[in-house]
């Protein structure tokens, strides 16, 4: 029997579904541990809170760099094999963000930390692949909320964590986190088989080639970008917003917004639902407009706590089920080519989140609040009316 057959027979069990949907939210929020605390790290080392901001940075081009180079690789390697090495590298970068004591070193573990904390989106695809195609997008999408309320809610803990342990310590819990899970994965997860067959040279041109072959993953990937650029650039700034008068707030405030946002993010089974049986294009403009609409609220009621819980809520429900949509659409396009897909579109994802975390840093540093609202209002704007044009297209 060959590999790829071989590894239809495995199933999607509900105690495989739920660690692998612990694993992508436990996994994925070391990428986001730090944002609450760049107020903490700033007066820490001694910089500005500008310069903190590109710590964030930093973790977001070290994720990207992870997707293009390692994520590839689980359509070439044993994708269990291959995730139990990088969750050794994982806790590596946690333990040397932890103990560093020059900004620099910090910068770097950043990098590493986001290069290594790729294990969400082997998962996700492995989910796609071991599910039924009637219940793809049901699956994908429970996988996802995992990931997506891990996303959130790690503002919520590590803003507890630093503001009564410090901010060392999150990393040190982290830690021992990626440990449990390591054992987890070990345990319970089914091991998949590659599918590709030829050599990682090969295997990193074909990158090229899918993504000219597939306008739908280029559409998907330039609405992704714009919409995780807009999310970042939110995140990124809130703590110094909450720190200003009117709020007066520190790490913990505004880590608690990530539990706010977790609402929102709950959406995201339900709309993995909604794929597999609404047209996911028709879905997609409507939640676009919920992105657009919650950073005109962040400007309106920019000195207003209900304010910013409306839009956040808005804000974390319109990007993630764009991205719930988005995955459901590429997952579809070519079964032997998933996480090379997944790459393409995931790459774009995080370059177009580290572009959002950069420009917020920057316009922060001139313009304040105003200046990141009009970097949201603007990406979201841009992302819908492209999307609008491509529906018109294919009306045509």
């Amino acid at each position: 029997m060959s590999a790829v057959s071989s590894t239809h027979h495995q199933k999607l069990t509900p105690i495989v579904l739920w660690v692998m949907t612990l694993a992508t939210g436990l996994v994925v929020a070391n990428i986001y541990y730090n944002q609450p605390l760049l107020g903490d790290i700033a007066t820490s080392f001694h910089i500005s809170n500008g310069e903190a901001g590109q710590l964030a940075m930093f973790t977001q081009i070290g994720y990207a760099t992870g997707l293009l180079f390692i994520i590839p690789l689980a359509d070439m390697f044993k994708r269990k094999r291959l995730m139990l090495v990088d969750f050794a590298f994982v806790v590596a970068s946690l333990l040397l963000a932890a103990s560093a004591q020059q900004v620099w070193v910090l910068a770097l573990s950043s990098f590493f930390i986001g290069l290594t904390s790729v294990i969400p989106q082997i998962l996700v695809a492995m989910g796609a692949h071991l599910a039924n195609p009637q219940e793809r997008g049901k699956k994908i999408g429970f996988i996802m909320s995992g990931l997506l309320i891990g996303i959130l809610l790690s503002r919520t803990v590590s803003g507890f964590v630093g503001e009564h342990l410090g901010w060392r310590a999150m990393f040190y819990i982290a830690a021992g986190l990626m440990l449990v899970m390591w054992l987890l994965i070990a345990l319970v997860v089914p091991e998949v088989e590659p599918d590709y067959k030829g050599s990682y040279s090969s295997l990193m041109q074909s990158l090229v080639s899918i993504t000219r072959q597939e306008p739908k993953l280029r559409l998907a990937a330039f609405r992704g970008a714009l919409c995780f650029a807009c999310f970042s650039a939110f995140w990124t700034t809130l703590v110094f917003l909450l720190r200003e008068p009117p709020f007066n707030q520190g790490s913990a405030v505004a880590g608690a917004f990530g539990l706010i946002g977790a609402f929102g993010a709950l959406a995201a089974s339900f709309i993995g639902r909604l794929s597999d049986k609404a047209d996911t294009n028709r879905l997609i403009t409507y939640t676009l407009i919920l992105v657009l609409a919650s950073f005109v609220l962040f400007a309106v009621f920019s000195h207003s706590l209900a304010g910013l819980v409306v839009g956040v809520i808005l804000m974390d429900m319109g990007v993630q089920a764009t991205h719930i949509s988005n995955q459901a659409i590429i997952f579809s396009l070519n079964a032997n080519a998933r996480n090379r897909i997944n790459t393409v579109y995931m790459v774009s994802y995080f370059v177009g989140g580290s572009a959002g975390t950069f420009l917020a840093a920057k316009m922060w540093g001139s313009y304040h609040w105003t200046g990141v609202c009009a970097i949201g209002i603007t990406l979201s704007a841009i992302a819908l009316i492209v999307h609008l044009l491509s529906l018109l297209k294919k009306d045509r």
